[in-house]
């Protein structure tokens, strides 16, 4: 045990300390000591001193959480969810983190270990193993930053919490700080939000609210608030907040007093206000539900009505790169969709030949 801990644990003592199974009481003749369920009764700061020299690993522990641990509250907060601080006791802890607790946040696996009563932290993608290549290794949380702005095939991610996050690289050996650093700069906001929902402080914006708010180019959204917009906010939300297009877990609804029908989603961290993502597609969304419905007469076989189901299907999954070109019996490979443009557009791209009224 390193002799600050001990000098910190003495100068705190006559103030009083509990904390994770350790407690340090003055009383008119010393110190009582309580360490989970063990009592000592000592007069002077070198009894104190000894007698905590017996429990090396709870005193390290309040001295990491005190002294060394961010003192913020989210953060704080977050770095005990890491090693289950809530569920296991001093000595099961200690156990684990000399082996390395991991727990997954998103799309990131986080590995807390133990140094000397410290704790270290590595950062990885929950998709790389052991048998991957060697990954790009980094220490300074300002790389998160670069990392996250494209997928693995180079496109750019407008949305830090879609679930497109690269692969291929791992943080090492960070502190705390530099933990929640990095773990920020992949998933802003995401620590302090989960933190408020924990608390009951999470303050969540609906989506009427939020529109309310809305002004220049965006003002039109607002328009959805009048005869059906409740079920165009239900679309908006399965198409944009479901678990296959974003971690978030969302928590915003219609108003204060109607929810929507579609699922908020399982992510570990809330969605408290409708993203920027979300409230600029709904604009281009409105003005397109603005236009008059026509009617147009298409002729397709069963097979081809089919066909196109499953193309829009495969393009909102994000199933088209996968689907193999050997494949022609999935209704959106490449080449039997060519056949059907071929055979059902004009030299003008007009389905069946039937031309769009623009009016």
């Amino acid at each position: 045990m390193q002799g600050a801990h001990l000098d910190a644990l003495v100068t705190t003592a006559a103030d009083g300390i509990a904390f994770d199974g350790l407690a340090v009481e003055p009383d008119d003749r010393g110190y009582v000591v309580e360490v989970d369920g063990d009592s000592h009764t000592v007069e002077t700061d070198d009894d104190l001193r000894r007698v905590a020299t017996e429990y090396p690993a709870y005193v390290s522990n309040w001295y990491f959480w005190h002294a060394s641990a961010p003192q913020k509250a989210d953060r704080w907060a977050f770095l005990r969810w890491i090693e289950g601080a809530e569920e296991r006791t001093v000595p099961e802890r200690y156990d684990a983190l000399a082996e390395g607790v991991t727990q997954t946040w998103g799309q990131l696996r986080i590995t807390a270990r133990i140094d000397d009563g410290n704790r270290r932290y590595d950062i990885s993608h929950v998709d790389d193993t052991a048998t991957d290549a060697t990954p790009e290794r980094y220490d300074d949380p300002l790389d998160a930053r670069t990392l996250v702005k494209h997928d693995d095939d180079g496109k750019y991610r407008p949305l830090k919490t879609a679930p497109t996050l690269r692969t291929g690289w791992q943080f090492v050996d960070l502190d705390p700080a530099d933990l929640v650093q990095t773990v920020e700069f992949v998933y802003p906001a995401t620590v302090a939000n989960w933190h408020r929902e924990r608390t009951g402080d999470l303050d969540v914006n609906h989506w009427r609210e939020t529109m309310e708010r809305q002004s220049g180019i965006y003002g039109v959204v607002q328009t959805w608030d009048r005869g059906e917009g409740y079920e165009h906010v239900n679309w908006v939300a399965e198409a944009c907040c479901d678990d296959s297009q974003c971690l978030k877990r969302r928590e915003w609804e219609y108003d204060d007093e109607t929810e929507l029908d579609v699922d908020g989603g399982d992510g570990e961290f809330p969605c408290r206000e409708p993203c920027s993502l979300v409230i600029s597609a709904a604009r281009r969304w409105t003005k397109l539900e603005g236009e008059q419905a026509q009617t147009y007469e298409f002729e397709l076989t069963p097979s081809e009505k089919e066909q196109v189901e499953r193309i829009v299907e495969a393009v909102a999954n994000g199933e088209t790169e996968a689907i193999r070109e050997a494949d022609v019996y999935d209704g959106a490979n490449r080449y039997r969709t060519r056949f059907l443009r071929a055979k059902l557009f004009d030299d003008e791209g007009n389905l069946c030949g039937v031309e769009t009224d623009a009016e």
